[in-house]
């Protein structure tokens, strides 16, 4: 007699018994991974780390190609002041399939996943030119390996733009405004920062200002401007550590962006954005899955983050209890299909009207990784780094800020708050726009001023900084004039980016057959 095969277990079943086993990286597993580690036929090396080129296991499929240690050693060449050739040199077919193995291996644990999520960004990237500037980092550095040797070194952001500047919290829960994304934070020469920075301006004034190019140049210029002049305060004032940009000395363009933070509180905040009906848990929508079945789980990852990150845990949040789990999906640009968790945390009230929502969010390998010049300065590890990054550079930093290993992968932990909010770019007019460059500007000599605090640096970078920019017109003129060469670099790209997107290309990454 004939038995019928037993069915075979769904990918939620195996997910489970891999949680109960403790398998790193089972989230972010296909159905077939699953079976294959919870069968012994796999071992922690075939889950991809996060952030990394990690390759898949030798003995099941070629290994993912990666050009990272050649990136590495033309970093060190160029540093070297060896005359070596950039990828920005490159034209025609051939800069295209550079485009096109650059983006497979930044993105490649997306690609080989290959879920709605990770399909979502290449939709993203291609409808838009400054989106793509924003989650193409490590294309906009490669061009970059080595470049400015000589120049001084700071903590710098990485990934300065005109959309990662915004209002958020300050440790006293006071609305501030400044740099609200360091994912991409590594030591590097100052300039790496403004020549992103002035071509994000130049790119955004352009597709959300419809700005000319002289009114990009005048954007662009005015956020060089606003640097050297805030860098050069910082010198002889030496108040960088006390200098936050609040509602009492911000220009009106920031302070009518504070007080729109300040405007709905927290209680209607989290019941538009966040609770169910009875404001126990999350509610279910297409951007947030609630897992609560992982709240204990989660406890858990909550309080070795306390434990880790030493954290002085503030009464509002009535001893850290987990309420609540949820997936988050759809977020960002660079950071869109990556792993991202929000838990929700029990106020002191207990009524819903007062929760903490804590978000943890993969944190990947900066773009800035192997193609700074080399220096004395360690930016190791992902969610340390990132979270290093983020209170060494806020003056006083929001209390949340952390990391934490779990599953297999580097969480960034930072709170999700009703103080945060950012400008409505669109909406700026050229004599705006231009004010708000300036600020931005400012607040990037703050960020590296405050290398040499808490940032590692072991000596006062400002007086270095102004040294280094030398004659300020010429400077200033310098980092414009890249910026618009970046610029055109990044429109040319994109269309062959768009071209490829169209013919599958981002449907598979670049694998070693030899």
């Amino acid at each position: 007699m004939d038995l019928a095969p037993a069915p075979s277990p769904t990918r939620r079943e195996l997910l489970d018994l891999a949680r109960e086993r403790g398998v790193p990286g089972r989230d972010r597993m296909t159905k077939g991974e699953l079976a294959r580690h919870l069968a012994g036929g796999a071992t922690a090396q075939d889950a991809p780390e996060a952030g990394t080129n990690a390759e898949t296991h030798p003995d099941r499929q070629p290994p993912i190609a990666s050009r990272l240690e050649p990136f590495r050693r033309l970093a060190q060449a160029r540093a070297d002041g060896d005359m070596v050739l950039l990828p920005r040199v490159l034209t025609g077919d051939d800069r295209r399939v550079h485009v096109r193995q650059t983006i497979r291996e930044d993105h490649q644990v997306r690609i080989a996943r290959g879920d709605e999520e990770s399909r979502a960004k290449f939709d993203k990237l291609a409808g838009s030119l400054f989106s793509f500037f924003r989650g193409t980092s490590l294309l906009f550095y490669r061009d970059m390996a080595g470049e400015d040797a000589w120049m001084p070194t700071v903590l710098a952001a990485g990934d300065v733009h005109p959309d990662n500047f915004g209002v958020l919290p300050n440790r006293d829960e006071v609305p501030v405004f400044g740099i609200d994304d360091h994912d991409e934070a590594f030591f590097a020469p100052f300039t790496w920062d403004l020549k992103r920075g002035a071509t994000g301006f130049v790119l955004a004034a352009d597709e959300l200002g419809g700005k000319g190019r002289g009114k990009q140049q005048r954007i662009a210029r005015a956020f060089v401007e606003g640097y050297v002049e805030a860098i050069g305060s910082y010198v002889t004032e030496e108040n960088e550590l006390e200098h936050e940009l609040r509602r009492d000395n911000s220009p009106k363009l920031v302070r009518d962006l504070i007080d729109d933070a300040l405007s709905p509180g927290r209680a209607r905040w989290l019941a538009e954005g966040y609770l169910d009906e009875h404001r126990r848990g999350f509610k279910a929508s297409k951007k947030l899955v609630p897992v609560s079945s992982r709240r204990e789980e989660f406890q858990g990852v909550v309080d070795r983050y306390v434990a880790a990150n030493d954290l002085d845990v503030p009464e509002r949040t009535a001893g850290m209890r987990v309420k609540d789990v949820a997936e988050r999906k759809g977020q960002g640009t660079a950071s869109l299909g990556l792993t991202r968790y929000y838990v929700l945390v029990e106020g002191c009230t207990g009524d819903g009207t007062d929760d903490v929502v804590l978000e943890f969010k993969q944190a990947r390998r900066s773009a800035l990784d192997g193609l700074v010049p080399p220096s004395d300065f360690d930016s190791s590890g992902h969610g340390d780094r990132v979270a290093h990054a983020q209170r060494a550079q806020l003056a006083r930093a929001d209390v949340f800020y952390g990391s934490v290993e779990h599953d297999g992968l580097s969480l960034l932990v930072r709170e999700r708050s009703p103080l945060r909010n950012s400008l409505d770019l669109g909406a700026l007019s050229t004599s705006q726009w231009v004010q708000y460059a300036r600020v931005c500007g400012g607040v990037v000599a703050q960020v590296h001023a405050l290398s040499d605090e808490g940032g590692g640096l072991d000596h006062d970078v400002e007086p270095a900084i102004t040294a280094a920019i030398g004659p300020e017109e010429l400077f200033v003129d310098d980092v414009v004039r890249f910026a618009g060469e970046a610029a055109e670099r990044a429109r040319a790209d994109h269309a062959a980016f768009r071209a490829d997107h169209a013919l599958g290309a981002f449907r598979r990454v670049d694998v070693v057959y030899r």
